[in-house]
């Protein structure tokens, strides 16, 4: 899906040849916003520095907006480069330039459909990364023969491929590793020169078992919720921001950068964890800090759902399992509450 920009574009495109499309226009009728592209371009890339290979799995979507709407409303198609030549171009990027960051590409992209096509007005390009790490391995004690079990074996030492904490990475081996998912949308209009950048996580689900409560809100007819003083907090994080400086920015740092700053504010220290009054606060926490980390983003938006885990209430079981209940719950996805923000520097406006 397309994200939408951050701030608002200013009304682009070219006085003459705005005026010159006007004739299209038949009747009394105006098309307002128009389209197309190809989606779902799913693309692999293998770098091979000697043993070492790197690899970059996409998925990509290209969107063009023409000057011209002829092909709307006469069914002249001269000025439409087709979708499976916008392809095509994924591919042929991709094999000529490599593939480094999903911002990286899409700008890329971006800009090689304003460069190569005059009538085009406005070029949109939406890149997924597919969340492949390298499999690990204990570096000195692991002993791989093929026979055996690793687990509870001292003679074939720890074998575990999945865990990255002081293993070895391997050169050409990769796992598959969805907890959150990095996203860039670039959109590049001919004539404004803030081109817009914005990466994006989406699926971070998380869940801690305490230290979050939500008392003292709203107490009328209408309430039938207690207040929370401990409770298990959880909920799918998805978050976008946006770039008003793209120069002096490592977009695979800063998307890792962001993050990490979501984790530690949900989190807090793996000890003793940190407490959270309510999910508002963590997320403009958590906004907050990105802001102060990263100069370069200029405004940053999060949702966070509520994923409920009910207490499973055993006051009419007390002969079979005696006592308050403390470890079991059920999981409840519907309904479920959603926050969200944005936060902007104040001084955005003269920043963009």
């Amino acid at each position: 899906m397309f994200a939408t920009p951050l701030r608002q574009p200013q009304a682009s495109g070219s006085p003459d040849k705005l005026q010159n499309h006007q004739q299209d226009t038949p009747y009394q009728y105006e098309i307002t916003d128009h389209g197309y592209g190809k989606d779902a371009v799913k693309v692999l890339h293998v770098s091979r520095q000697g043993p070492v290979h790197t690899i970059h799995e996409f998925e990509v979507g290209t969107h063009l907006k023409l000057y011209s709407k002829k092909d709307y409303y006469q069914g002249n198609n001269s000025d439409v480069v087709a979708t499976d030549s916008q392809k095509n171009t994924v591919y042929l990027l991709a094999k000529k330039h490599g593939i480094e960051s999903p911002e990286m590409f899409a700008l890329l992209l971006a800009k090689h459909f304003l460069n190569k096509y005059s009538h085009v007005e406005e070029a949109h390009v939406h890149v997924e990364a597919y969340p492949w790490q390298r499999v690990c391995q204990e570096d000195t004690k692991t002993m791989w023969n093929g026979k055996g079990t690793c687990i509870g074996d001292p003679k074939l030492g720890n074998c575990n491929f999945s865990s990255i904490d002081d293993r070895q990475l391997h050169n050409h081996a990769f796992i598959f590793t969805p907890t959150a998912q990095h996203y860039s949308d670039v959109v590049m209009r001919r004539n404004d020169p803030k081109q817009t950048v914005i990466s994006g996580i989406k699926g971070l689900r998380v869940l801690k078992t305490t230290q979050s409560s939500f008392v003292n809100f709203v107490n009328d007819e209408f309430r039938s919720l207690p207040d929370q003083y401990d409770r298990i907090f959880s909920t799918v994080v998805d978050c976008s921001w946006e770039y008003s400086d793209t120069e002096s920015v490592n977009f695979s740092r800063a998307w890792q950068t962001v993050k990490n700053i979501i984790l530690k504010n949900f989190a807090g220290d793996p000890n003793i964890g940190v407490s959270s009054p309510s999910v508002q606060h963590t997320l403009y926490l958590s906004e907050k800090e990105v802001l102060d980390v990263l100069p370069q983003v200029s405004v940053i938006s999060m949702t966070m759902p509520n994923k409920h885990y009910f207490n499973f209430d055993t006051k009419h079981f007390q002969k079979i399992v005696p006592g308050d209940n403390n470890e079991v719950f059920i999981p409840v996805d519907k309904p479920h509450g959603t926050i969200y923000a944005q936060l902007a520097r104040k001084d955005l406006r003269s920043r963009l």
